[in-house]
C-alpha cells in the first residue's frame, strides 16, 4: 500500500495516543504522524502547515469528541469556517467512547466521513483506508 503522506490523532488522553501511533507507525500506513490534544492544537496544527497541499498537512484525521480547551463538536465547528476547509480533501473520522444518542445525533449532523468507536485497531484503520484512500491502493 501506498503510505499516506500525513495522519493526525487529537485526543486528550495521551495512553490513547500512545497506543494509537503506535498502531500506525507499526501499520506503516503514514510518513508522518502528528498528535494534538484538544481541538484548538489540532486547529493550530493546520492552519500553521496547511496553507498549500504540503506531506506536513494530515490527510487523515482521527478526531475524538470530549476534550478540554475545545471539543471535537467545537473544532469541526472551527474548523469549516477556515479556508483550507475548502482547499483540502482533509478525511476526518470519529473516534470515540461516546455513544450517548445527544452526541450520536450531533456526530450524524456533523461534515466528517465516518465514526468509529474506541479503541482504534487494525479493522478500523483497514476500513476507512478502503474507504477513502483506495485509490492509493496498488491495483
Amino acid at each position: 500500500m501506498q503510505k499516506l503522506t500525513c495522519t493526525m490523532l487529537v485526543d486528550d488522553d495521551q495512553t490513547t495516543n500512545y497506543l494509537n501511533r503506535k498502531l500506525l507507525e507499526r501499520l506503516a500506513i503514514s510518513d508522518r504522524i502528528l498528535v494534538a490534544h484538544n481541538g484548538q492544537e489540532a486547529l493550530d496544527i493546520l492552519t500553521n502547515t496547511c496553507h498549500h497541499a504540503t506531506p506536513s498537512c494530515p490527510v487523515l484525521i482521527f478526531l475524538d469528541i470530549k476534550m478540554p480547551v475545545m471539543n471535537g463538536f467545537e473544532f469541526m465547528e472551527a474548523y469549516l469556517q477556515l479556508p483550507l476547509a475548502q482547499q483540502h480533501s482533509i478525511i476526518i473520522v470519529i473516534l470515540t467512547t461516546s455513544l450517548h444518542p445527544v452526541d450520536m445525533q450531533r456526530i450524524s449532523q456533523l461534515p466528517v466521513s465516518g465514526f468509529l468507536s474506541k479503541p482504534l485497531s487494525r479493522e478500523h484503520i483497514d476500513s476507512v483506508l478502503q474507504e477513502h484512500f483506495a485509490r492509493q491502493l496498488p491495483a
